[in-house]
């Protein structure tokens, strides 16, 4: 059995690889002063360039969860960020949720299962 471990600390890694599957930690954005589009287009981001070093790519997701502060005053307003990133034709799965945040500037985190080419 091969497992690969990305970018690991004592906590956890950025991504493993196992089976042609990735499995990303959730991502925050790197600014957390900004509101929630520009705080969920640098999760995207993130995701992205973690997507790239592995070999993957948004068209390979298969499953997201996101994780917003609030829920009701957000969803839309993060949604039109997550449509025009999403390529057409290959939506994952995927599950949306409130929660707390570990640090309460955090307005999003999402995470994400995608094979890997």
């Amino acid at each position: 059995m091969s497992i690969t471990r990305n970018d690991t600390t004592e906590r956890a890694s950025k991504s493993v690889i196992h089976n042609g599957v990735a499995y990303l930690s959730g991502q925050v954005p790197a600014d957390a002063d900004a509101g929630i589009q520009d705080q969920t287009q640098s999760t995207l981001d993130r995701i992205d360039a973690i997507l790239k070093d592995i070999g993957s790519s948004r068209e390979n997701i298969i499953s997201a969860t996101v994780y917003l502060r609030d829920i009701d005053n957000h969803f839309a307003l993060m949604n039109e960020v997550w449509n025009a990133w999403v390529p057409t034709g290959h939506a994952p799965a995927r599950a949306c949720v409130e929660a707390h945040m570990a640090r309460p500037a955090l307005l999003v985190e999402i995470s994400i299962i995608a094979a890997v080419d």
